[in-house]
């Protein structure tokens, strides 16, 4: 599965004035709750968290796809965010993160998890695409990006 087929315009974020890994889980949350209103914004944090625990979702380059697994739900949920500035995220690379792709994703969905992660993955390793990524200055027009994106 694509971010594409995924991602919906309200949980696009752009130039989010947030500068901690906390803070951030927790508007990633805030925006996916609408979605997934089977879960609290605690709930959907505690998944992130527990994933974080594992290790960092910071893949390098100022990307971070910080992805949750849910019970009780059969959609998958992706909220994309970039921040004002970039923060410390305990990336791969210690670089700081400015570009986040949240995942929720049904518990019993692994296959699937993963290919979407891959996609996610790929699309961002696009140089070109990140460089648009981070000089969008709205919502809408990183939606449209994302969107248009190969």
């Amino acid at each position: 599965m694509k971010l594409q087929d995924i991602l919906t315009e309200d949980c696009t974020s752009c130039a989010v004035p947030l500068s901690s890994k906390k803070k951030i889980l927790e508007q990633i949350c805030s925006i996916a709750t609408s979605h997934i209103p089977e879960h609290s914004t605690f709930e959907l944090l505690q998944s992130l968290l527990a994933r974080e625990k594992m290790g960092s979702t910071g893949i390098g380059n100022g990307i971070a796809i910080p992805h949750g697994r849910l019970t009780g739900t059969n959609q998958v949920v992706a909220v994309l965010m970039t921040t004002e500035q970039p923060v410390a995220f305990d990336a791969i690379d210690n670089r700081a993160v400015d570009i986040f792709v949240a995942l929720f994703v049904p518990e019993d969905c692994c296959k699937d998890h993963l290919s979407t992660l891959q996609s996610i993955a790929k699309l961002l390793s696009n140089k070109q695409i990140n460089k648009k990524i981070r000089k969008c200055t709205s919502n809408h027009e990183l939606y449209e990006l994302i969107n248009q994106a190969e």
